[in-house]
């Protein structure tokens, strides 16, 4: 009797914890309901200015680009037909060349170091853009570039090193390259030739490609609480091995800046705002305006920070031989009408013990490595 009572006691028990999970679910689903502010479906649009004036040996890039709502996912909206200039506090004028989709050059020229400069934009429909003058900021070498298996975190970390004697830098941010060789599962030798209406063998190499993809997160640092400006291994890139970027070759360009501690509050706020916001407990976004103002509306929102800067960057290759071969399932065998009509990639062929020809096909995931993204174009710094 004894065992029988105290299992109906445990019994009751549990099925209370299972009424009470229930209510608290019900409860915290109806408290749930769909939030959308004002901001996030907004259909006005706010210019947006990407880029700095490079005082350094390299061309200066400037893009101009519309605000979309978070609920926007076709392509950004660049903007083309404006007229760019940075303007010398000391009065020269340097104007950048449009080159399309919103971009924006200038070539290098032998800047004067130790006057301020601002940057001008007069839209298409006559709008004109100021920034705040800035100074001049000098950006030291990188020293060093290194790299450390995680394999906890099963990845490869990039570091960067750098180091201002002078202890006047103190801001930095980074930008990066990544660029790396991949190849098919298989090789395809032949291809369909229309105009004779057969399969000839392909003079082209598909199988191997290579793929360049730019930094999106904000990567900055600093020394402001430190007695001496040194950055020594900051990690400014995480390679996941599952991506197979380091199984053949790998190479990064890291970019280096120095940024005044305005310019280093912005990319700061901004990062806070773009990159922080996955969960309750993070930083909500908010308007993160830079020193760009419109000059007949100063109230008007215009996202961008112009900064006087130039560019320090190294490059470094990697072949780790790291992840896996890319593997496919087993091909298709047709016969040579059939693989002319067919929509895959073809392979090679091969001839059975009866001496009947047949030709191998996949699909272009398999086998054109063009459809990954890539080109089959060999970069010219690639060793």
């Amino acid at each position: 009797m004894v065992e029988r009572k105290w299992y109906s006691v445990e019994k009751m028990h549990c099925g209370c914890q299972v009424m009470i999970f229930l209510a608290l679910t019900l409860v915290i689903y109806g408290c749930i309901e769909p939030f959308s502010p004002p901001e996030v479906n907004n259909t006005e649009r706010f210019l947006v200015v990407d880029g700095f004036l490079n005082v350094g040996s390299d061309t200066s890039r400037i893009t101009l680009r519309n605000t979309q709502n978070t609920n926007d996912d076709t392509r950004p909206i660049t903007e083309g037909g404006a007229r760019i200039s940075a303007e010398a506090e000391s009065g020269e004028t340097y104007n950048f060349e449009e080159k399309g989709e919103g971009v924006y050059v200038l070539p290098p020229v032998n800047f004067n170091m130790t006057t301020k400069y601002r940057l001008h934009i007069r839209r298409s429909n006559g709008s004109e853009y100021f920034s705040e003058y800035v100074s001049v900021t000098k950006t030291p070498p990188i020293d060093s570039l290194t790299y450390k298996l995680d394999t906890d975190r099963n990845a490869m970390l990039i570091y960067v090193n750098t180091h201002d004697p002078a202890n006047n830098t103190r801001f930095y941010r980074w930008r990066f390259e990544e660029t790396f060789e991949y190849r098919t599962a298989y090789f395809s030798g032949l291809v369909r030739d229309p105009e004779t209406e057969s399969i000839i063998s392909r003079r082209d190499n598909i199988n191997t490609c290579w793929n360049t993809l730019e930094s999106k997160d904000i990567k900055l640092g600093s020394t402001i609480k430190l007695s001496e400006d040194i950055i020594k291994d900051l990690p400014v890139n995480i390679i996941d091995i599952s991506t197979n970027k380091l199984f053949f070759k790998y190479s990064i360009l890291v970019r280096q800046y120095a940024l005044s501690r305005e310019a280093f509050e912005y990319w700061t706020d901004l990062a806070k705002t773009t990159q922080g916001t996955g969960s309750l407990f993070d930083p909500q976004p908010s308007q993160v305006t830079g020193n760009i103002k419109n000059a007949g509306d100063p109230k008007e929102l215009v996202f961008g920070y112009f900064s006087a800067v130039n560019e320090e960057k190294q490059r470094i290759f990697l072949s780790p031989a790291l992840g896996r071969f890319p593997t496919c399932i087993a091909p298709d065998t047709l016969e040579p009408a059939d693989a002319y009509k067919s929509y895959g990639v073809l392979l090679n062929s091969l001839i059975d013990a009866a001496g009947r020809t047949f030709i191998l096909s996949s699909s272009e995931e398999c086998a054109d490595c063009r459809s990954q993204g890539g080109t089959t174009t060999r970069p010219s710094f690639w060793k």
